[in-house]
């Protein structure tokens, strides 16, 4: 279970501004990688607390709430699937992070970035390899970015309803593949991500 380990251990040197981010979408064929970050109160107890993947829709909506509601800053941000085409999805996840970061309302002074990659941060980075599950503001951050990504694929499901995106979320199911065969790709699809087309 997600805990304050990172987080303690750099406000032990120092720091009084730490951040979790973390991102939602970077497999999908359609739509913009999203990304959160969280300052939380130190040590502070959400019941339920857990990395967004191993959570139901319902619980995740819930946290949602309470997560905006207790943290001391939060923020989301994207980068389009334009911005993922120009500079690859590894370099878009980062650019909505930093996006991300650089929008909270109380300036972090340090980052925990869920992953093994930190590129252009303004501030000291940790990264933490399966993050959401250690880190209790990687997983307030992995919540908020994967429920706002959910919500975007419901809205672009009824602008491009042949693709059913509300279902597969933009990911690469036989279903959605097939669809893009069939229709060829809407705007929001990643041309980068559409190699299957070529075969």
């Amino acid at each position: 279970m997600p805990s304050f380990e990172y987080e303690n251990k750099h406000y032990a040197e120092g720091f009084t501004a730490i951040a979790g981010t973390d991102e939602a979408g970077r497999g999908p064929l359609c739509g913009p990688v999203v990304a959160a970050a969280v300052i939380l109160p130190r040590d502070i107890e959400i019941e339920g607390l857990n990395d967004s993947k191993k959570l139901t829709e319902k619980k995740r909506e819930k946290l949602f709430d309470i997560i905006k509601e207790k943290a001391i800053a939060y923020a989301i941000a994207e980068s389009s699937p334009e911005e993922i085409d120009e500079i690859n999805i590894l370099n878009a996840s980062m650019l909505a992070m930093r996006r991300a970061v650089e929008a909270l309302s109380v300036k972090a002074d340090f980052v925990l970035i869920d992953g093994n990659c930190s590129r252009g941060f303004s501030v000291p980075t940790e990264t933490v390899v399966k993050g959401d599950s250690v880190s209790s503001s990687i997983a307030a951050a992995s919540i908020l970015a994967k429920v706002t990504r959910d919500r975007q694929c419901a809205e672009l499901d009824k602008l491009y309803p042949e693709y059913n995106i509300a279902k597969h979320k933009g990911y690469p199911t036989k279903e959605h593949m097939d669809a893009v065969r069939k229709y060829g790709p809407s705007p929001i699809h990643r041309k980068t991500f559409l190699k299957f087309l070529d075969n």
